[in-house]
Parts: C-alpha cells; structure tokens; sequence
C-alpha cells in the first residue's frame, strides 16, 4: 500500500472577496509540481461564494466535472440550456466532452454557498456534452459508505465517463467501516468533510485528504461525528 496526505493548511488559497477556494491540486494561480493530479483526480476545489456572487460564463472541454454542494443554493446555467439549482444533499455531474459555456451564481442574496467542485479526466475525448443532477437525500446512510457516482448509468448516484466510483460516509464516533476498492489499479482518495478520522491508522481532520493505491481496500474508523467522501480513481492517466 502506497499513500500520501494533504493537510488542510497545506492546500493552495484564493481569496478574492467574493470567492474564497482551497485548492488540493495545482489550480489558476496556485502551482504546486509535487500536487498536480491523483490518478485521474485532476481538481479538488473547496469553494466558497458570498451571498449573489458567482462564477460568470466560461467553456469547459473534454473534462468530467462533478459538484457537490455542502451549504446554501447553487444555480447553474449553461449552453445546453439547463438552468437548476442544486443545494446540499444533491450531486450534478457536467461531462464537457466537445465543448460547453455554463455559469454558477449564489441563488441566495442574504447567504454564502460552499461547494465542492471535482474535474476528472475522462476516458472518451470529445462526447457530446451531458448534464445532470440527483438528491441523494434518499439513499443516504448511516455507519456505512453509500455510493453517489460510477461509470454505469444503471447504478445508484450520477454517472461519469471514466472507471470512477464516489461513496460519502456519515459515521457515528467510534463506528468503523471498510471500503473494498472496485477495480484493480484504481487508488482512492478520501476528503474529510465533517470531523476527525483514522484511515489505517493515519488520522485526518476536517478538509484534509489522503490518497491511497495499491491497496484492495481501506479501513475507516471515526473520532467523532464524520463525514468523509471517497473518490475511486484510475492512477493511469491513459
């Protein structure tokens, strides 16, 4: 088993009084060699937007882009002609493929939104470009992983073009839970949302995060009250 850990203190920053976003990876302005990508996990970014503020119209290509909202109300647009919002307890999942414009606006003028926005790269170039969004409000758990995303759009949660699997986990103090990982040589990265945690061993406060590969599976075990997001990615970006 390989692993490597990124504190919450050691991610890149951008404020800009509008937006305030931490970045996991290398991202706009923050540029970190060693914290370029996780497998196939190319952007983790905890984003949050003041009160009517929001990101304005701009293109995406051949990228799997996922958010997940974690507080307030999100409104997006884009040039397929959706218009939606999404609030905490959905997933919305836009493949760019050949190319799209969209927007992402704070719905509320008296509230900020904090969401988390998630780029993976896919493995189809140049689809025709999808969107979607689910609540998971109705398969959520308690003490064990539920998933919320895979390739198959058959299964429970969103589907994405590439062999990824995302499962959240809601875990009481004290209750631990394994992950089996679902394909050979896919690692998985977890992202603490809520509370502090032990993944073999290693322990993980709020918003940090821990890649782990070469490993079939994890053990989760919670300090307290934990909310945790794994991603199950491809470590070959070919």
């Amino acid at each position: 088993m390989k692993s490597v850990i990124h504190k919450a203190e050691t991610r890149g920053q951008a404020n800009h009084g509008w937006l305030n976003s931490h970045h996991t990876f290398s991202f706009a302005n923050y540029h970190n060699p060693e914290r370029m990508h996780f497998g196939v996990l190319r952007v983790l970014n905890d984003d949050q937007v003041q009160a009517g503020q929001g990101f304005g119209t701009h293109p995406h290509d051949n990228m799997e882009i996922i958010s997940i909202p974690l507080k307030g109300d999100l409104e997006h647009k884009d040039s397929m002609g959706n218009i939606a919002v999404i609030q905490e307890g959905d997933v919305q999942i836009l493949s760019a493929g050949t190319g799209i414009t969209h927007s992402e606006y704070n719905k509320n003028s008296s509230k900020e939104v904090k969401f988390l926005q998630i780029w993976i790269f896919p493995n189809k170039k140049n689809v025709t470009p999808r969107y979607d969004q689910i609540s998971i409000r109705d398969i959520q758990k308690e003490n064990e992983f539920y998933q919320v995303l895979s390739p198959n759009k058959d299964d429970q949660g969103v589907w994405i073009n590439q062999d990824a699997w995302f499962h959240i986990g809601k875990f009481d103090k004290g209750h631990a839970a394994e992950y089996t990982l679902k394909k050979e040589g896919n690692g998985v990265y977890a992202f603490v949302l809520e509370g502090d945690l032990e993944i073999n061993n290693e322990k993980l406060t709020k918003r940090d995060g821990m890649g782990i590969w070469d490993t079939e599976s994890i053990t989760v075990k919670a300090s307290e009250n934990t909310r945790v997001l794994l991603m199950e990615v491809p470590m070959s970006l070919s």
